[in-house]
């Protein structure tokens, strides 16, 4: 997920932020908890170069969330059978508090791109995301 513009940012410890991503995440709906499946939600300070190119970010926006894996719609029969690695949703933690000023908004920004990352894992796109709403 991408955004622009800045504000007077807050900043947390890693600490602080992990626990509001992880209250933001058990907020969704409980549909999301019950299909997702070998999903790892980590942070990271911020993006790089490039994950900024593997998106095709427009310059002058940043990434406030990353998902990368095999979407659920890609998957075939044989998913599975061999162990496979666990998809993985990042959040920027710099980036997101960049837009923020306030605790709930960290939580509010964190919310609508885990909504959207999860979106790309249920094989939808950008375009399919934002026409949703996201």
């Amino acid at each position: 997920m991408a955004a622009a513009g800045a504000v007077s940012p807050i900043r947390l410890t890693r600490e602080e932020f992990e626990v509001i991503a992880q209250e933001a995440y058990e907020s969704l709906p409980d549909r999301f908890h019950a299909t997702m499946d070998n999903v790892h939600i980590v942070v990271e300070d911020r993006d790089s170069a490039s994950a900024r190119r593997r998106v095709r970010l427009k310059p002058g926006s940043m990434l406030l969330g990353l998902y990368e894996g095999i979407p659920l719609t890609r998957r075939g029969s044989d998913y599975g059978v061999h162990p496979v690695l666990p998809d993985r949703i990042t959040l920027f933690q710099r980036n997101i508090e960049d837009l923020c000023s306030s605790r709930e908004e960290v939580r509010e920004e964190i919310r609508k791109t885990l909504i959207h990352e999860i979106g790309h894992y249920y094989g939808m796109s950008e375009r399919e995301i934002r026409d949703a709403g996201y």
